[in-house]
């Protein structure tokens, strides 16, 4: 019982939008309604608010490193094992996939990912960063690097954790940002996706 009481909780605050909240609270669109109408930094970046974005890149990742490190923090008192605090991450991940606060619009969940992976360990998400970095700033392309970082993360969790619950769970996290960004994925191919810093993002 207190196993389902985190990861509700961990849900919950993964459902917090913060580029709704963000936008709303510095005058913007709700980033539901332009661009790629999808609530993440990527996409409130595009009304020209660098700051906004900012902020809400913060926040997503925010999410993910809160509620582990809840878990982690309480994990001795209420008895958690390894395998809920994992479970955590994924039920914050979900919940900025699907929030229950948006109607389960959703972002693609790229920086509360990253957030999880750092809580959970911090090496891990330091490296999964990395390979965003590398990709990123060779492409200027924020879901190409996306994508790729997503790929790594799995072998990265086994090199880290060796097979098992965690590295799973992230394979299946990885499995779902990619979902995420099938029509990306469709622009890739045909050339069209957009460049951040080039005049589209």
């Amino acid at each position: 019982m207190t196993a389902t009481a985190f990861i509700v909780v961990a849900y919950l605050i993964g459902s917090i939008s913060f580029a709704v909240v963000v936008s709303k609270f510095s005058g913007l669109p709700d980033p539901h309604s332009y661009g790629s109408c999808n609530p993440g930094a990527t996409n409130v970046l595009r009304t020209g608010n660098k700051l906004a974005a900012l902020l809400t890149l913060l926040g997503d990742a925010s999410k993910g490193v809160v509620a582990v490190v809840l878990a982690k923090t309480l994990a001795p008192r209420y008895g958690l094992d390894a395998d809920v605090i994992v479970g955590v991450g994924l039920a914050a991940f979900l919940g900025h996939l699907y929030p229950i606060f948006h109607r389960f619009r959703g972002g693609k969940g790229v920086a509360t990912a990253l957030g999880v992976l750092l809580a959970l360990n911090l090496w891990l998400g330091l490296s999964v960063l990395a390979v965003w970095l590398l990709v990123f700033y060779g492409s200027r392309i924020s879901s190409l690097a996306a994508i790729v970082a997503a790929i790594a993360s799995p072998l990265l969790a086994v090199y880290f954790f060796g097979f098992g619950t965690a590295a799973a769970t992230i394979l299946l996290m990885a499995l779902l940002l990619i979902w995420r960004h099938r029509a990306n994925i469709q622009k890739l191919r045909q050339g069209t996706e957009g460049h951040v810093g080039r005049g589209n993002v």
